[in-house]
């Protein structure tokens, strides 16, 4: 169930309960793609910089049948020692992007398996059974990514069709929840590249079918603050809206102002296993020669355990060793960065001041270091 607690503008604050836990929006979710956060952090880490939601990959966790084993060992929670929310993608990203061979038709997606080539197919009643197997808190619908740029007749074709995928899998979800007693939530997604018509009408549609969430996938960065803006007019407000994908500071920032609740992505993780850091004054590169002998933190207003334990030069000399620790320390850092920033965002809109602390933000942001 997800109450709205307070608007600023089009910017919503808000508490979504589930099974799991309560999250607090505007929410980002730590990527676990494999059931981990890459770079060493376990899901005890995740727990002392207060994620509240990860995310797991329906498609590389069921590569090789691991769905089957982690159902039998109860479920993805239990599986991760992880006892807050999670959130599954419905595999379709990958099917679409990863799988060169794939061929899709009304009844799913045929395509080979990056690990060994086996044939694999997946439609909507398959991800929903895989999800239900990792007994996510919340599982995807099953849809077509398209490419970019996409023709408009075939991207009229697409959504359709995701449309009755969609059906198929709140069908298959209501079926697998009364057989397991379950209550795990689906998600809808919508799509239409940047048609705003089609984002529209597709919004319409998907927003009668009383789902737990709604997603907006798909996007691209042509046009992506105006797509956000229309499609967020035309799905509920007493629901939450997902971001498909996008993690970047001033991204978020944005599209929090036009009404999105949930952002998910890799970039905190990727960065800082590549000695990117963010500060509350700009992005760092600790792999640079100036933090050869700067012993201070990261950032010193930061209360992370990075933060409070370990200098720039340290942290710099870790990388030039190719120490493994190097990479812990500083995705640590940036997770914490994140659930921290969040939850600034959730402070400004419940105080009415979001606009004027996202024009303050973003200019310490985007310094230039």
């Amino acid at each position: 169930m997800y109450k709205l607690l307070k608007t600023d503008g089009k910017a919503k604050r808000g508490e979504f309960v589930t099974r799991h836990g309560i999250v607090q929006t505007p929410v980002f979710m730590n990527v676990a793609t494999c059931g981990a956060i890459k770079g060493g952090i376990s899901a005890l880490d995740l727990k002392k910089i207060n994620t509240q939601i990860i995310l797991g990959n329906t498609y590389h966790l069921h590569l090789r049948e691991k769905d089957k084993l982690i159902f039998e060992l109860g479920g993805l929670n239990k599986f991760m020692n992880w006892d807050g929310v999670t959130l599954t993608d419905s595999g379709g990203f990958q099917v679409f992007s990863l799988s060169k061979t794939r061929k899709i038709k009304e009844e799913g997606v045929y395509f080979n398996s990056i690990i060994d080539g086996k044939k694999i197919f997946m439609g909507p009643e398959e991800s929903m059974i895989i999800q239900s197997n990792l007994d996510s808190t919340i599982a995807m619908a099953f849809d077509e990514c398209t490419p970019f740029p996409c023709e408009k007749s075939y991207m009229e074709k697409s959504v359709a069709r995701t449309v009755r995928w969609l059906m198929r899998s709140k069908n298959k979800m209501d079926e697998l929840n009364r057989e397991r007693n379950k209550k795990q939530l689906l998600f809808g997604i919508n799509q239409g590249g940047v048609f705003e018509d089609i984002r529209i009408k597709n919004a319409k549609e998907i927003s009668e079918m009383d789902l737990d969430g709604y997603a907006i996938g798909g996007e691209t960065y042509e046009n992506l603050y105006e797509i956000v803006d229309a499609v967020t007019d035309y799905l509920p407000k007493d629901k939450p809206t997902y971001l498909m994908g996008v993690g970047k500071t001033r991204d978020i920032l944005e599209c929090v102002a036009r009404g999105i609740d949930f952002f998910d992505c890799v970039l905190p993780a990727r960065n800082g296993r590549h000695a990117r850091v963010y500060t509350n004054f700009g992005e760092l590169n600790l792999n640079n020669a100036k933090y050869f002998n700067q012993d201070f933190a990261i950032d010193k207003n930061c209360e992370c355990e990075t933060c409070r334990n370990f200098s720039r030069a340290y942290i710099h000399h870790l990388f030039k060793a190719k120490e493994i620790l190097a990479m812990r320390l500083c995705v640590l850092h940036n997770l914490y960065f994140f659930n921290n920033f969040m939850r600034e965002i959730r402070d400004a809109i419940e105080k009415g001041n979001f606009f004027e602390y996202k024009k303050n933000k973003l200019n310490d942001l985007e310094r230039k270091n």
